[in-house]
């Protein structure tokens, strides 16, 4: 989310060209989701960096994302940076950035409740007699069923959300 950041990492966009082009993706298609990638206490990043992160996630709305600690690669720039962060502070803006994360990506999985959603069953699930799949927006979808249903695209009527997942039953 900080410019100034973004340009350390040597990212060929900006805070505002990247919400644009999410803009742009809304404007075509309103049921659009996204997901994103984050690393927080990259060297020099500083508070208020930190804020315009927040910002900026506050301000999408992910239905779900990765978020990381920066950890140094030997030969890098940034891994020769004097401008190390320290680990508590890392720690601690993982955790808050994971908070948010983790409120809109339930938020998100409890807006699909009741909706019905075509599921590509994937596999068997972890308890005898249910499925695991993925929506369209990728959510992780647990379902009753069996085998059979690997590899099939089907309507799926999701009726709980969790924060990692959904729970449905073929439509």
């Amino acid at each position: 989310g900080s410019d100034r950041i973004l340009a350390a990492m040597n990212r060929r966009h900006t805070h505002d060209v990247y919400l644009r082009i999410l803009d742009k993706l809304r404007a075509a298609r309103e049921d659009i989701a996204f997901s994103g990638d984050f690393i927080v206490g990259f060297p020099g990043e500083s508070d208020r960096d930190f804020a315009d992160t927040l910002a900026l996630v506050d301000r999408v709305g992910y239905a779900s994302a990765y978020s990381f600690k920066y950890s140094p690669r030997p030969g890098t720039p940034a891994a020769a940076s004097e401008e190390q962060v320290p680990e508590d502070v890392k720690s601690d803006r993982l955790e808050a950035l994971q908070q948010v994360i983790n409120a809109q990506q339930f938020a998100f999985n409890k807006q699909t409740e009741g909706r019905t959603l075509d599921v590509l069953v994937e596999r068997a699930g972890g308890r005898d007699g249910q499925m695991a799949g993925r929506s369209p927006y990728m959510q992780a979808v647990n379902l009753t069923g069996d085998e059979s249903m690997i590899g099939r695209i089907l309507p799926c009527r999701i009726t709980e959300a969790r924060q990692n997942s959904v729970i449905g039953a073929a439509a």
